[in-house]
């Protein structure tokens, strides 16, 4: 399919392939997972058969199984007319999405320091697809791009100017196309133009982060220099008291193993002691299992006092939107979570709450709330994909 778009996101140890044609419906998806390790597998999406993968797969071995396999069903014929790719952190140098050259590969080699679990496996998702289609444009899409319309209020940290100047040291935002979706997204089903629609957005997953959307644009968001900033979530801890390190150097503890304890051991398995699956959580504090009550209960309160906290950069307020895996689905966060809200006058609707408002266009909110609350599933896939092709096009 001469006109279909492949989207390519590589994550530490998994991979997703998605193929879009040309009226922007996905037609096939794949996942591979534990890449790196004996037991790498890999899927086509709604097909329970494995696509056969050598031993300790690599990123770009998955790669070109799936390519393989989108061919060999004829999904994918001929080349794509474009790949776009996923890259989480872009620094000052990228505020836009921008057509992948070796020159761009270098400047997102140099953004690698400041996400060293992300950026490198991005890199080399590129250059395996760049390889595969030599030909084809590529064009790489910045989890922070978005964010670029920070005003200096919100991005700077109260730190000696040369941590700016010099090393690049302030608050670049994450999960960009997921909020920019939301932006659009929520406007469509509100009946106004992005550019009149202000927004609190609530990604909410594995990585959660929180966005004060005004008149279309991110003005504020919780993550910061680093995706460890802000909100809990599944294994990170957000905000942490800087002087953690400095204690936890006085019990032997090094800034390299903080690091790794605050990233991977934190968050709501660090709570809870069992899992950073909410689902299981749920069903643990159900059975009475304390911690994995303190971990949701600590997670929707630090969620609402980061809306709280949103608010302050919003002239007007249209809507309080949920996504991602845990905000769209677990109608018991959103339920906890708005509970702490009630001094801004939202309220959930117990009935379209708990079927996630696919019976109301994603509202979920009672009509006694003083601001709509909206259930949108994310589509970051898409939003790779019409970037990718905006910029073949051009």
């Amino acid at each position: 399919m001469e006109e279909s778009i492949l989207v390519v996101n590589c994550g530490s140890s998994s991979l997703k392939l998605a193929l879009f044609d040309q009226k922007n419906r996905k037609i096939a998806s794949a996942l591979a997972e534990k890449l790196n390790n004996s037991d790498a597998f890999a899927r086509i999406s709604g097909d329970d058969n494995p696509v056969e993968l050598p031993a300790g797969a690599s990123h770009e071995q998955a790669l070109q199984a799936l390519v393989n396999e989108f061919r060999n069903r004829q999904l994918l014929t001929g080349t794509p007319k474009a790949i776009g790719h996923r890259v989480v952190h872009g620094g000052e140098t990228f505020r836009e999405a921008v057509l992948v050259d070796d020159a761009t590969e270098q400047a997102i080699e140099a953004c690698a320091e400041l996400a060293p679990l992300h950026n490198p496996v991005n890199l080399a998702g590129i250059r395996a697809m760049r390889a595969l289609f030599p030909d084809r444009p590529h064009a790489a899409v910045f989890d922070t791009a978005y964010h670029h319309t920070l005003p200096e209020r919100a991005y700077r940290y109260a730190l000696p100017e040369h941590c700016y100047t010099q090393w690049g040291i302030r608050r670049y935002g994450f999960h960009g196309t997921s909020h920019y979706f939301m932006a659009r997204e929520a406007a469509r089903l509100l009946g106004k133009t992005p550019a009149t629609t202000s927004i609190i957005s609530a990604h909410l997953g594995n990585g959660c982060s929180i966005t004060a959307i005004r008149d279309g644009l991110s003005v504020d968001t919780s993550m910061g220099l680093t995706p460890l900033e802000g909100l809990v979530m599944g294994t990170r801890s957000g905000d942490v008291d800087p002087g953690l390190f400095d204690y936890l150097a006085t019990r032997g503890v090094s800034a390299t193993e903080a690091h790794r304890m605050l990233n991977n051991d934190s968050g709501l398995l660090g709570l809870s002691g069992q899992t950073n699956d909410m689902r299981s959580l749920c069903e643990l504090a159900d059975h009475g299992h304390e911690p994995s009550q303190l971990a949701i209960d600590v997670f929707c309160f630090r969620l609402a006092r980061y809306v709280g906290a949103m608010t302050a950069s919003l002239a007007q307020l249209d809507a309080l939107v949920f996504t991602g895996g845990i905000g769209e689905n677990s109608p018991r966060i959103r339920q906890e979570t708005v509970k702490h809200l009630g001094l801004l006058g939202i309220e959930l609707d117990t009935g379209l709450n708990r079927d996630h408002g696919r019976m109301s266009d994603g509202f979920v909110s009672s009509p006694d709330s003083r601001f709509p609350v909206l259930v949108i599933p994310t589509n970051e896939e898409l939003v790779i994909a019409q970037e990718a092709e905006r910029l073949a096009s051009a």
